[in-house]
Parts: structure tokens; sequence; C-alpha cells
């Protein structure tokens, strides 16, 4: 009997086809369920926002002076609020509006200029004391949340990373931040002060310095600077306990300073520090440490911020009449104002 192969050939085809189809419905299906999955990560990230926000904006609070506006983070139970020293200026006391909407009268406890912070207390503790994290477990990459007052516009947020950790910014007026938080988070007027914290909530950072942007001379997008939460922890606690630092961890040469265009000049040299102690003279222009450039009162204290009490540089100096010298001089700390 003669037979024909059509009705494989045709079999084949459909099973082929039901194959296909099959296939198809399968991709469909994972690509559905991929779309299910990344959108419940997205509302379970938005979530996280949402509870760190609430979790977080009790504890920060907005300060007003005459000369403006800035933010604080409620430190403690007993009513103590840490913020920048330039939010709080030379004033001694504010008025402090709470999250709540509630206007108390703070009181400054004290100040330590060179690390831009200070203590304000309020005659309330019933507020809500923030949680501060270990900043040294940081990483590059981690989530950060800016929460203050920017531009007077009260308890807004902002997102972004840790972008780099240990830098050490000027911010002029001879306050160097030393070992500072670099995040993408915006950082705006009024955030100074205020609150950088982690996916949980807890506080890695005061928000204190956006980067400027040399050739546009506005503020650089995406650049913020915050003070480390375990610096902070430091020398509030210190303000707080004896009304200034006793132990600042920062080094300190012992003179006062001017920008000469070409160096850095000395103005006035204290007595028994380590610039008296090294023959440091009025009229010497410090042009280098430890061969890095000081064309600046800016440069020399970030330069110097990369060291610590107990070590020994060599300053690049030249003196009034032309002549050049290298001088060595073991750091000091620097010393809080009682």
């Amino acid at each position: 009997m003669k037979r024909t192969r059509l009705p494989l050939v045709i079999l084949a085809a459909a099973a082929c086809i039901a194959v296909l189809v099959g296939f198809a419905s399968g991709r469909a299906a994972k690509s559905t369920q991929a779309t299910q999955s990344s959108a419940n990560t997205g509302v379970a990230l938005q979530n996280t926002f949402v509870s760190v926000f609430k979790k977080v904006s009790p504890s920060v609070v907005q300060i007003q002076t005459p000369e403006g506006l800035g933010s604080g983070i409620v430190f403690d139970s007993k009513g103590d609020i840490v913020t920048n020293d330039h939010v709080v200026s030379t004033y001694k006391t504010f008025t402090v509006l709470t999250s709540t909407g509630k206007r108390l009268t703070g009181k400054l406890v004290g100040d330590f200029p060179p690390d831009d912070l200070a203590v304000i207390e309020v005659p309330d503790t019933n507020l809500q004391p923030a949680r501060f994290a270990n900043s040294s477990n940081l990483q590059v990459g981690d989530i950060a949340m800016a929460i203050g007052n920017p531009l007077g516009l009260a308890s807004s947020v902002t997102e972004g990373i840790v972008s780099a950790l240990g830098r050490n910014e000027s911010e002029g007026n001879d306050v160097t931040l030393v070992g500072a938080i670099q995040t993408s988070a915006a950082i705006n007027p009024g955030n100074s002060g205020g609150a950088l914290v982690d996916i949980v909530g807890n506080v890695i950072g005061i928000p204190t310095l956006a980067a400027t942007d040399p050739q546009l001379g506005g503020a650089a997008a995406g650049i913020g600077f915050a003070i480390p939460s375990n610096t902070v922890k430091s020398i509030a606690s210190q303000i707080i306990e004896h009304g200034h630092v006793v132990n600042s961890g920062r080094p300190y040469i012992g003179i006062t300073i001017g920008d000469t265009g070409n160096g850095v000049y000395v103005a006035s040299v204290k007595a028994k520090t380590p610039a008296a102690q090294a023959g440091l003279k009025v009229g010497d222009v410090i042009t280098a440490v430890d061969g890095t450039p000081t064309p600046t009162s800016n440069d020399l204290g970030t330069v110097l911020a990369g060291y610590k009490p107990g070590q020994t540089v060599t300053l690049s100096i030249t003196h009034q009449s032309g002549a050049k010298a290298k001088i060595k001089v073991t750091l000091g700390q620097y010393p809080g104002t009682p």
C-alpha cells in the first residue's frame, strides 16, 4: 500500500505551533511576573522613604535668628538641640519651631566653630530625640535622605546616596570640615543643621555645606557635605557636659592668619603654642605643609585637617627678609573655648 508523508508533516507543524504558543505564553507570564516584582520593589522602597520621614521629622526643628533660618536635631530628652555654628551665628537666644508648629525659645549652651557645631536648649522635654548611627560603618552607595527646612520650607526631604567619605572641605572663615560625608541628596540654604539619615532613619550626619561651581558661581548640583554623626555625638556631648569642648581631636598650631595671594601670612603667634615653640614669627608666610602648597588660608586649613594632634609637620616658610626656611611643628590639640 502506498503511503504519504503529508499527515506527518501536518502533525509536526501543529506540534511546533503548540510548542511556540506555549513558549510565548510562558514568556508573557514571566514578563508579567517580572513587571509585578519590579512594581512591588518600587512600592516597598517608596513605603520605606515614607516611614523614614515619619520617624525622623518629629526630631527636626526650625531655628530662627534675625539673620535667617536653619535647622536643628533634637539630641536628647532634656531639650538639647544640635545644629551648625553658622546657623546660630553670634546670637544667644533663638526661636525654635517644632514639627508640630509649637514655638519655643532656645538658648545657646555652647558652640565649637572649628567643627561648625553648636548646641541650644529649649524648655520642652517632650520632644522626640533622633537616633544617631555609627558613621564609621557608612559605605559609598548607601541611601541618604536629608530632612530640614530649606528656603524656609519646613519639614522638606530630599534623597540621594553617600557619594564619598572622608572629605576635608573648607567652608571659608578658617573652618574646615574634617572627614565629611559627601552626598547627592540636595542641600539648600536652610538645610544646615538638619538631619542626613540612612534607610532606617538613623542620623548619619548634619548637612552643612553645598559645593559651588567655580565656573558658574552657583551651587553644584548633587554635591553636598555633612558632618559625620560620630563627630556630632562627640562634640555635642562635650558641650552639654562641660559647656565647651575639652577633646576636639583637631590639630592646632596657635596662630592667626591672613591671605597674601601667594601663601598664608602669620598675623600673630599665641604664647606657649606649637607655633611659638617652633619659632614661627609674625610676618612669616607659610607656603607649604610637608610639601603640599598652601596658597590660601583655606588651603592651609584643609591640609592640616588631614593630620592628628601629636604629629609633626614641616612648614615651608618665607621670612619678611625674603629668606626661605623649613620649620618643624609638632601639632597640638585645638582647644575648646569655655
